[in-house]
């Protein structure tokens, strides 16, 4: 299964953030390519201990759900919500130029895949997590919302 942990995983995702474009229009959701770079940054930066979030966890989402979307080979579903402090328009970081925050988004990922904390922390929906399953999350996070926006 595709993660961070491999420079191939790695370089896949890069290549798909260097080509975005500002003007690359959501297939479904109501974020920009701008906000959705954004987005992530955060996310990676929650990864990092550097961003706070708020829990939204229960035993389901830390069982079923955490199991389907880090090992079922499926798609994430569009439409499921994230925590405010990622969401654009609320506590996300809010865009300011679009290659700036890119570049941000760049060096926050290759910070996550060169750095991850020991002992990693718990993911605000999935609970606990060890390294593999963050490597996966951050992935499949990025993946995600590339294809929102066609790359």
């Amino acid at each position: 299964m595709k993660n961070l942990s491999s420079a191939s995983g790695q370089s896949e995702i890069l290549t798909r953030i260097g080509n975005l474009s500002p003007a690359d229009r959501a297939k479904w959701g109501k974020m920009s390519a701008h906000h959705m770079i954004c987005h992530l940054t955060d996310s990676y930066l929650y990864a990092l201990g550097e961003k706070p979030a708020s829990s939204n966890s229960g035993l389901f989402q830390r069982t079923v759900m955490k199991w389907v979307a880090l090992k079922v080979p499926l798609s994430w579903p569009k439409g499921i919500a994230t925590r405010p402090e990622m969401e654009q328009g609320k506590g996300g970081s809010a865009p300011v130029e679009f290659n700036q925050d890119r570049m941000a988004l760049v060096a926050a990922l290759n910070r996550f895949c060169d750095h991850l904390p020991q002992p990693v922390l718990q993911h605000p929906i999935f609970g606990p997590m060890e390294s593999d399953d963050w490597w996966r999350w951050g992935y499949l996070h990025a993946d995600h919302h590339l294809r929102q926006f066609g790359r």
